[in-house]
């Protein structure tokens, strides 16, 4: 893992995305889920020559991937992962999306099943820049990671580096590799277990896979 340095992104594309597409192999089968205007799957498709899908909700998303020349369809992560089968993936990404599905545990449930390893990203709100600006203004706080008023943020669900890792507890999910990374894009090395990470961390990437012979259906204390 790379420690307390500040990453260089490759075509300014976002601190997250550079380091998904580091924990992707080349030559896989990617599925990347609400994959916006096909930023990381174009980058994976150049760099990493992976075999590339996408599924995204905004029409004007899609739009922008196909312009790319991007095989993407529209598609909702809450309803229409369950069309695709079991295993067709090496890799279902989502990045900065849970939070904004309705259903974010079926979600991950679809992802493990889809794919044979998951990569997900996701705002910390549990940031020490969070719970400070809620604790002293009294008011849903902003941050570069959370950029969008209340009144009109797509996000649903917020959750902190421990809610995700206790749902991964949940639906017997193991972590097989973890990014915590702070608000000036740098990794850091905390255990993603520790309270440290949970307060210092801005945004959070997991590489995530299923336990041994879990199946997922088809179907519509040691941090703070």
């Amino acid at each position: 893992m790379i420690e307390n340095t500040t990453l260089t992104r490759p075509q300014d594309i976002r601190v997250d995305l550079q380091l998904i597409a580091q924990m992707v192999e080349p030559g896989s089968r990617v599925l990347d889920v609400g994959c916006a205007d096909g930023t990381l799957l174009s980058h994976l498709v150049e760099t990493k020559q992976v075999d590339g899908r996408g599924i995204e909700l905004s029409q004007a998303g899609v739009n922008a991937c196909v312009r790319k020349g991007l095989s993407v369809v529209q598609g909702d992560a809450d309803a229409d992962l369950s069309d695709y089968p079991d295993k067709g993936f090496d890799y279902a990404i989502l990045s900065q999306t849970l939070q904004a599905t309705h259903r974010p545990k079926l979600v991950m449930e679809q992802l493990l099943r889809v794919g044979k390893k998951a990569v997900v990203s996701f705002p910390n709100f549990a940031y020490w820049r969070c719970r400070t600006y809620l604790a002293f203004k009294g008011r849903m706080p902003m941050t570069s990671s959370l950029d969008y008023a209340w009144y009109e943020t797509p996000n649903i669900h917020f959750c902190t580096l421990r809610d995700f890792t206790v749902l991964c507890e949940e639906l017997n999910i193991r972590i097989q590799q973890s990014i915590i990374v702070g608000n000036d894009g740098k990794v850091l090395s905390y255990p993603f277990t520790s309270r440290r990470a949970n307060f210092f961390a801005a945004q959070c990437v997991f590489m995530l896979e299923s336990q041994e012979n879990i199946r997922f259906p088809h179907h519509t204390s040691y941090c703070w």
